[in-house]
């Protein structure tokens, strides 16, 4: 493929995804208000119930929160995207596309965790305006921890995706997949050094200190960024090779559109 036809196939990838936006407006407003919503309540609730308790991790929670609504939404943009093509019935089509199901789904992987990114930034700021706190955002920093470390949420998205085609609705297990993904951005990884393997650890541990500390992305251990991109990277590729093996099965069983 060459860089002008990769460039119309990036540009229709994006295209699409504000066309729906647009076109389910309310849901998309609605989606956004409710993380917010969800933000005041902690920060709210948590003064009214723990006072001070609250203040003083209050940074780490921001930036938790911050890590959680991009991988979030990275997650349900990777997974929600195939099975909406296969209920759509399109899903076939673009197995079949010129451009090749694996670079159709790179494009649509790299535009999702950019607007994922752009939306986690806009709910940032509204929960530093509302909180009255200051982070060190240093773009350089910030944006390919934030990146890589989704990296690994969106191999994820790509095994639910492919067991979704399986077995269609698995819906319950998206959202106690969200309670996982709570659990391991708070998960401390000091003195755990196993818990570094798991996905997201790594990356909230670095996106904390850089956020609340202000350490700058070449001021890390060369072994911790290592550690990060083989993190983001293995699970990006066992993901999409899982869900490219349960593709090729619903395939075979001929339910690969069945809803």
């Amino acid at each position: 493929m060459t860089a002008t036809e990769l460039s119309l196939l990036t540009r229709a990838v994006l295209e699409k995804k504000v066309i729906l936006w647009r076109r389910y407006w309310i849901n998309t407003a609605f989606g956004f208000l409710g993380a917010y919503l969800f933000f005041a309540m902690i920060f709210f609730g948590g003064q009214a119930v723990a006072g001070a308790a609250i203040t003083d991790t209050l940074d780490g929670i921001i930036v938790g929160f911050f890590l959680f609504s991009v991988a979030i939404s990275a997650y349900h943009s990777t997974s929600g995207q195939v099975t909406r093509e296969a209920q759509w019935g399109t899903l076939e089509q673009l197995y079949m596309s010129p451009s090749g199901m694996g670079t159709l789904m790179a494009v649509k992987t790299a535009v999702n965790i950019c607007t994922s990114i752009a939306g986690g930034l806009v709910l940032l700021a509204m929960m530093l305006v509302t909180t009255d706190q200051t982070l060190s955002i240093d773009a350089v920093t910030v944006v390919p921890l934030v990146v890589v470390t989704t990296l690994s949420v969106v191999g994820l998205g790509f095994v639910f995706a492919g067991f979704a085609l399986l077995y269609k609705r698995i819906e319950n297990v998206f959202q106690l997949l969200q309670f996982g993904l709570i659990a391991l951005i708070a998960t401390p990884v000091d003195g755990r050094e196993w818990l570094k393997a798991l996905p997201l650890s790594q990356g909230s541990s670095m996106l904390q200190e850089a956020m609340t500390e202000g350490v700058r992305l070449w001021e890390f251990p060369a072994v911790e960024l290592g550690i990060l991109v083989a993190n983001g990277l293995c699970y990006l590729a066992v993901g999409y090779l899982t869900f490219h093996l349960l593709l090729r099965r619903a395939r075979k069983l001929g339910v690969m559109g069945h809803y």
